[in-house]
């Protein structure tokens, strides 16, 4: 299937995702000791929502017919999907698409190096890190901007056990289909490796020509959420391109935004 003509299912089920799921304002917010949080975030602060995204920009990663790490697969074959990346219509976030079968129970994640010819799946380098956070502690789901930008399963959710196949959708809002910056992930890979860090397998994002333009009925489902917040954490939505460069509610379009649920300063 062409991916022009998946996209609609693919945006379709990351919206019920969106509002099956509580509004982002739910969010735990930090509390500080002197000038410590409560939780780790990168050595350059926490991860910046992407919201100039170029709109309709498709990435996709296509698995190899053969496991990088062959004790995983003896009698030959390998994890077999695709992940299909495309921007926000607004440019705000990227919805990830994973569809995956044949499958051990593990975790994935953006590395920062492209699969090089020969497959090797180690040189791929780390985790997509632009501010230098690190592997450790593990990620917070509560607050993904502390968390690597190519940490996608600590963020959305690992593989579960015990499922020979698997797909999900949803909005990762700091990953960038905009050239030129750290959280861009056009010239990297996806890697699916143990919880021992073992690399299964991986394969590089390669662009998919020709534009792609997402349906107002996915712009519509996710504007269905209201945001519950009180007079401090609410911000006008007319002021959303000035602070620091983030939107607060991606996927939010009604008349107010939180800003405390995702660490923005007014």
């Amino acid at each position: 299937m062409r991916v022009a003509d998946s996209l609609p299912l693919v945006l379709a089920a990351a919206a019920a995702q969106a509002s099956s799921q509580a509004s982002p304002c739910t969010i735990a917010t930090p509390t500080s000791t002197g000038t410590q949080r409560r939780w780790d975030t990168g050595k350059l602060g926490d991860a910046i929502a992407v919201t100039n995204n170029p709109p309709g920009v498709v990435y996709r990663a296509t698995l190899p017919d053969s496991a990088f790490f062959d004790p995983a697969y003896p009698n030959g074959g390998n994890i077999q999907g695709e992940v299909i990346a495309v921007a926000n219509p607004l440019g705000i976030g990227v919805v990830f698409s994973v569809k995956l079968s044949n499958l051990p129970r593990t975790a994935y994640h953006i590395h920062v190096g492209p699969v090089p010819e020969n497959g090797n799946c180690t040189e791929t380098l780390d985790h997509l890190d632009p501010f230098i956070r690190g592997e450790t502690p593990a990620c917070n789901a509560a607050v993904p901007a502390t968390c690597q930008v190519g940490d996608l399963s600590g963020k959305h959710g690992a593989i579960p056990a015990d499922q020979d196949s698997w797909e999900t959708s949803y909005v990762e809002l700091y990953a960038s289909t905009l050239e030129g910056i750290g959280a861009f992930f056009g010239n990297r890979s996806i890697a699916i490796h143990y919880p021992n860090k073992t690399r299964i397998t991986c394969a590089s994002f390669v662009k998919v020509e020709g534009s792609a333009s997402l349906p107002v009925s996915v712009l519509e489902s996710t504007a269905t959420e209201s945001p519950t917040c009180d007079s401090s954490s609410a911000i006008p939505a007319t002021t959303e391109s000035t602070i620091r460069g983030e939107i607060a509610g991606a996927l939010i379009l009604g008349p107010e935004l939180c800003s405390s649920s995702w660490g923005i300063q007014a």
